[in-house]
């Protein structure tokens, strides 16, 4: 039996482990924290419950094939509520709701601008055709060409790699309100609007169409639902195990070094940091410079605040973004002229708004999150300052006061990124979806230099998010198999 280790426990690890114990592998994870999950980590505190990580349930279809490739079903581990609304946008002078359907979102966007109901529906009739070819065709396909990208539906639509999200919203809607509705999802890919091929236009569809879901207890019952299964197919699990050294001899891998023992392996797969992965190997077994790292674009960092509040709070819903302050200007204080945001944006979550069981009775959880910059200063000062902005505007816009009902909390930021997760500048979500870094221009899920090494996760094939890293770790599984099957 061939033996595969895994470095790290996040979303495109497990998926990766559970797909080769099925193919027949002997398989090992080894993770440097003390619980599984990768940035999908929890807290628990004081009876309240925190998805430290992804807090979103989008795409519920890659979830269901994913179980479904093992002959499970989703309901057999976790049970998923879909949000009603699914989220609230805060602006200036209006709140804008988003239903859990068509119909109701197509008449909040009326009662905004008359007659935007119908580009609406033509925009997302489009995206739905855009996110069947790139989930069921695109997506599923390893990066290593770029003839993947060829195919007739995408010939086809060839204009849409180079148009972008911005312009195509732009062009069918004026009120900025729609515009920044509309132009949010893509923020899930890493990048601006305006950089993001219009191709990608499916996550409207992913959020319209798909709506927004909810596991109850939180997004962290899917990692324990896949460490579950991983465990049922045989996985042997290791935490408190960071790996120094990934063990290479005449240029095949041999395994990795773990806590001063050498552990061996036909083939290593790195769920870690993809930087972090390759500086585990001798310089001269490196495919990608400090340069190459250097000059890419990385999706934003986050400063995260987690907070335990002793009161129900007033006029939010499960999600709410602030959307008060000027979009465009934040963007390019993450992307063209990094720096801390002047007037940020930023998001609340308060799952307990529709789980009772992630708070105390008649408490709320609240978990706030502020993109920024990756690679940015990150001093207590700083959190505070910003704790204070997003807390004062907050106040303001949902009219009351919440200072006096916080019980504790807790901040996350670039140096934790780091620390924790060996990410590079501390981003928080991986390289962004720009067209230079689409497919093929990604870092590749395998090693050029190294024979039977692999990478896979957010700074690989497909890109950020948790569906895509669900993908990752099926395809880099696959190559696994492939090669074995030569």
């Amino acid at each position: 039996m061939k033996k595969a280790i895994v470095i790290g426990s996040g979303f495109s690890s497990l998926s990766a482990s559970c797909y080769l114990a099925k193919a027949g592998f002997e398989v090992e994870i080894f993770e440097k924290n003390d619980t599984v999950g990768g940035r999908a980590r929890q807290l628990v505190k004081d009876g309240f419950t925190f998805d430290i990580g992804p807090s979103w349930y989008w795409m519920p279809d890659i979830f269901d094939k994913f179980f479904n490739d093992f002959g499970k079903k989703t309901s057999d581990y976790y049970h998923l509520d879909k949000l009603n609304p699914a989220y609230k946008i805060f602006f200036e002078d209006d709140t804008l709701t988003i239903g859990d359907c068509m119909e109701t979102i197509c008449e909040e966007f009326e009662r905004i601008e008359s007659g935007s109901s119908e580009h609406l529906k033509r925009f997302i009739d489009q995206a739905q055709e855009n996110y069947d070819i790139a989930i069921n065709k695109v997506v599923l396909r390893p990066g290593l060409s770029p003839l993947e990208l060829v195919t007739k539906d995408t010939v086809l639509r060839v204009d849409q790699f180079f148009k972008t999200i911005s312009q195509e919203v732009r062009k069918r809607f004026k009120n900025p309100k729609l515009v920044s509705t509309l132009e949010f999802p893509v923020l899930f890919l890493g990048a601006k609007p305006s950089n993001t091929p219009s191709f990608y236009n499916f996550m409207n569809f992913a959020d319209f169409g798909l709506g927004t879901w909810h596991p109850k207890g939180g997004m962290y019952e899917i990692i324990k639902a896949m460490k579950s299964l991983a465990e049922e197919l045989g996985v042997k699990i290791h935490t408190q195990s960071p790996v120094s050294h990934i063990l290479v001899s005449d240029g095949e891998v041999i395994g990795i070094r773990s806590q001063g023992k050498n552990q061996i392996a036909d083939y290593v797969v790195s769920g870690a940091d993809y930087h972090h992965s390759e500086t585990l190997l001798d310089q001269k077994y490196r495919q990608y410079s400090e340069e190459y790292w250097e000059n890419k674009t990385y999706a934003p960092s986050s400063l995260l605040f987690y907070i335990g509040f002793n009161k129900k709070l007033k006029n939010i819903e499960h999600h709410n973004l602030f959307f008060d302050t000027d979009f465009e200007k934040h963007a390019q204080e993450i992307y063209d002229n990094p720096q801390w945001p002047s007037n940020p944006l930023f998001y609340a979550n308060f799952p307990s708004v529709t789980d009772g069981s992630m708070a105390p009775k008649d408490s709320e959880t609240g978990f706030f999150l502020v993109p920024i910059a990756p690679g940015l200063e990150d001093t207590p000062e700083l959190r505070n300052q910003y704790f204070d902005i997003v807390m004062d505007r907050f106040e303001k816009l949902t009219h009351q006061q919440i200072k006096n009902a916080i019980v504790f909390k807790e901040s996350f930021c670039v140096n934790d990124f780091v620390e924790q997760y060996n990410s590079y500048k501390g981003n928080a979500y991986g390289l962004a979806n720009t067209l230079r870094q689409t497919a093929f221009l990604r870092p590749n899920l395998k090693s050029s230099k190294v024979k039977n090494l692999f990478f896979t996760g957010q700074l690989t094939v497909p890109g950020p998010g948790v569906p895509p890293s669900l993908i990752s770790g099926k395809l880099v599984a696959d190559l696994i198999t492939k090669e074995v099957k030569r």
